[in-house]
């Protein structure tokens, strides 16, 4: 080995485009999305929107991530990735600007939307690369690392949003929307300067492909000249995506509003559950993801809808305080583990080349799920009078999507 080998044996600029994806997920998922619920208390008082406004401008941002999911594979193929995802983080930005200066409901729901076009288009792509970057025997630690950026931003948000209200009052909101829009921004440049399409441009292969003694003919599940969507593994796959989609939402919609409405604990108490919840999904997506990378896929996400299972149940059976700490553990654990399995499976499943328009077809099933299980939630809480029977739906949905994934046959690489 030479001297000028060692710098590729010791470090890999993979890592880099892992370090960069997690500020870009922080970005397009974090602050795009998961910072709405901080700073709408603020917002309904000052623009006077109702409850089922408020629901409307949270629809028309999943609307906006669906319209640009299934688009961003041919948008990817033609521009690429990279280029992709500075231009999804500039329209994120852009519309979280001229959020801070809306002065209608209409205003905010139609700029809102735009924000949520641009989450889908930086994260599916992003997602696409570590397909590209990483041998498949480490790919889901890789995502599992990307993922947890969500965490990050829950935590900022959690603790920014409510000093910058206390500062600046009333109208705090729209120093928070610019505070965060220039955050996007700097997020956006740091893409451009290390982001990269494929290792070859850096003059490396993935990593982890040069450290196999024996690498088998790649025959994957679909040939190659098929379309993704004659594979019904991908379907399958998509339908667990959903109910994935359709519980994991229900929980972070409702958890807070459910211990303050009827468990009695004041809003700062609760707000610290929903910190305690973002602090503990930085361990998801590497444990799950690393996990699922030595004991498989299927076994993978078995583990993690079992804990999430009990993270619903703890709550809906209406249990001591000390289980609510349980189930908070029980979630937020396991949070963002499955989008990075998911992204590791498809590449199995379809082949590299395929991944990022398969990720972007079983994203969109993802997304049907977060818009539907929300609404359903609330109505059956509204009809019931409690939030307990819709925890116990999600419970049942999450017990469902271990069965389906018992059905998950291993990937023609791995036969």
């Amino acid at each position: 080995m030479t001297f000028s080998d060692r710098p590729e044996r010791t470090f890999h600029y993979a890592w880099i485009i892992v370090v960069s994806g997690t500020v870009v997920i922080m970005a397009c998922l974090g602050l795009g999305r998961f910072a709405l619920g901080m700073l709408l208390p603020s917002m309904a008082s000052s623009l006077k929107l109702s409850y089922a406004q408020i629901g409307y401008i949270s629809t028309g941002n999943f609307i906006g991530y669906l319209a640009s999911v299934l688009l961003c594979a041919p948008l990817a193929g033609r521009i690429g990735s990279r280029q992709l995802i500075i231009i999804a983080l500039a329209i994120i930005a852009f519309s979280m600007m001229l959020i801070s200066q809306a002065q209608t409901f209409s205003a905010v729901l139609a700029l809102y939307f735009f924000t949520g076009l641009g989450s889908g288009a930086a994260n599916v792509p992003m997602m696409g690369l570590i397909t590209a970057w990483f041998d498949r025997s480490i790919r889901g630690r890789a995502a599992g690392f990307v993922v947890i950026g969500s965490g990050f931003a829950i935590i900022l948000s959690g603790k920014l949003i409510p000093y910058v209200n206390g500062l600046k009052g009333p109208e705090g909101w729209r120093t928070n929307w610019m505070v965060l829009a220039a955050a996007v921004s700097a997020i956006a440049v740091i893409a451009y300067l290390v982001l990269r399409n494929r290792p070859e441009e850096k003059g490396l292969k993935p990593l982890g492909s040069e450290e196999r003694t024996f690498v088998p003919v790649q025959h994957h599940a679909l040939p190659a000249g098929d379309s993704i969507y004659r594979s019904r593994t991908l379907y399958l796959l998509g339908s667990i995506y959903f109910l994935f989609g359709y519980t994991y939402v229900i929980y972070a919609t409702f958890i807070v509003t459910t211990l303050v409405k009827e468990r009695g604990f004041s809003e700062s108490i609760a707000g610290n559950f929903w910190s305690w919840i973002g602090f503990l999904s930085l361990f998801s997506g590497p444990v799950f993801g690393t996990l699922s990378d030595r004991i498989g896929r299927k076994s993978g996400l078995m583990i993690v809808f079992a804990l999430q299972t009990l993270a619903y149940l703890l709550v809906a059976a209406k249990l001591p305080a000390l289980f609510l700490y349980l189930s908070i553990f029980c979630y937020g654990i396991v949070a963002w583990s499955i989008p990075s399995i998911m992204v590791a499976a498809v590449s199995e499943y379809v082949g590299p080349e395929k991944a990022l328009a398969a990720f972007g077809f079983i994203t969109f099933i993802f997304g049907l799920g977060q818009i539907t299980g929300p609404s359903v939630a609330g109505i059956l809480a509204e009809r019931t009078g409690s939030f307990s029977s819709s925890f116990f739906m999600a419970a049942a949905f999450a017990a469902t999507a271990i069965l389906l994934t018992a059905y998950l046959r291993k990937p023609a690489t791995q036969r």
